[in-house]
């Protein structure tokens, strides 16, 4: 299972290269990078815990240092999912521009539908991520 989420989820992995000019494109725009990392990627889990600071107003050409602290999370956090969340603030609210996850864990154990049943035959459903049944700090050994 490779887990989709943000942009380029359905590509191979970006070369530094790549992300790079990702960071770039973002940075010429006026957007503030943050760095993200989880070991629960499920679908609503969309605010996730921050690896350093969040990088304000960054010219363009400083792109190789947020690229540096890229390297870092991801050597900070092998066996979880980190990503890159790109924030126009030009509408005067927290607006994700770009979202696009840059590391994750060598397996990827998916999640299954539950089916809910509740009175008056009412269905409903609910994700259920199996990296969740261990404990936090050892689900991707």
């Amino acid at each position: 299972m490779r887990l989709t989420q943000g942009a380029f989820s359905y590509l191979p992995e970006l070369s530094d290269e790549q992300l790079e000019a990702q960071l770039r494109y973002a940075l010429r725009h006026g957007w503030a990078i943050m760095i993200e990392r989880t070991d629960d990627p499920h679908p609503r889990n969309a605010l996730w815990e921050l690896c350093g600071q969040p990088r304000f107003d960054v010219p363009e050409h400083e792109a190789p240092s947020v690229l540096d602290d890229v390297r870092a999370a991801r050597e900070t956090y092998p066996r979880g999912y980190v990503k890159v969340v790109a924030y126009d603030r030009s509408l005067g609210r927290q607006t994700t521009a770009l979202s696009f996850i840059v590391s994750r864990p060598a397996s990827e154990p998916g999640f299954r539908l539950e089916r809910i049943e509740q009175s008056d035959r009412r269905v409903r459903y609910a994700l259920h991520a199996y990296a969740t049944d261990a404990p936090a700090g050892s689900r991707y050994a």
